[in-house]
């Protein structure tokens, strides 16, 4: 599904919103004999949801994922949710202080509390293939004057049916030009050109979800097989 608006949305506005993606994804829990036994929280904040809990297969996984994802007003579905008791590995790269979730492996280039690692986010990362369920890119990838590397890293390390999960600036917004050190403007489509122009041979991406709020740009990918 794909989110889209002009202007961006006032705090009384985010908050009605809100309200109501939790009053329809509850409606939706009490009829849908699939859900009403899953151990999965969903929250919604800022259009936002966030899930948490534990499911027993992937399967579950995917199809909460997926319906929440259909909600209209959702701009991303950012998810921490272990399977059949494993607890989700989840890095935040170029966290700097301040983590999506405090229990998150935190990577950035420069020291700083909670920051468990330091690497430049432009070579490699210090993960693992195939060692990552959830990896946190937010307002990252406007500061890389080529940012696909880190894309293609990212891919290495998330798991089968892991997600990456991109916050950044929109192009049309004064938060995308008023901090100097933003080297790339970023728009919906440029998930579209990540997920289906690159070049044959490159890792391959499928967007599980992708949207905007008139101030940032939201997307939810998940790494394709070659």
């Amino acid at each position: 599904m794909v989110a889209l608006t002009q202007t961006p949305p006032s705090a009384d506005r985010l908050r009605a919103i809100d309200d109501f993606l939790a009053q329809a994804w509850a409606d939706q829990v009490r009829h849908d004999d699939r859900l009403r036994d899953l151990a999965v929280e969903v929250r919604f904040d800022r259009g936002v949801a966030h899930l948490r809990g534990d499911v027993a297969d992937p399967a579950q996984l995917r199809l909460v994922r997926d319906l929440v994802g259909r909600l209209a007003g959702v701009y991303g579905v950012w998810c921490r949710v272990g399977i059949g008791g494993r607890a989700p590995v989840v890095v935040d790269l170029g966290c700097g202080p301040t983590k999506q979730w405090s229990s998150n492996l935190g990577l950035d280039i420069y020291p700083a509390p909670g920051v468990n690692a330091v690497a430049d986010l432009s070579g490699s990362l210090p993960l693992a293939d195939n060692s990552v369920d959830v990896l946190f890119a937010v307002h990252i990838l406007e500061h890389l004057i080529d940012f696909l590397p880190l894309v293609d890293e990212c891919h290495r390390v998330l798991r089968p049916g892991g997600v990456l999960h991109v916050m950044s600036p929109w192009w049309g917004h004064v938060n995308a030009v008023a901090d100097p050190t933003h080297v790339r403007l970023m728009d919906v489509q440029t998930f579209k050109g990540i997920c289906q122009l690159r070049p044959p041979g490159t890792p391959r991406w499928y967007p599980l979800h992708a949207g905007c709020d008139g101030a940032s740009i939201f997307a939810d990918l998940t790494p394709l097989p070659p």
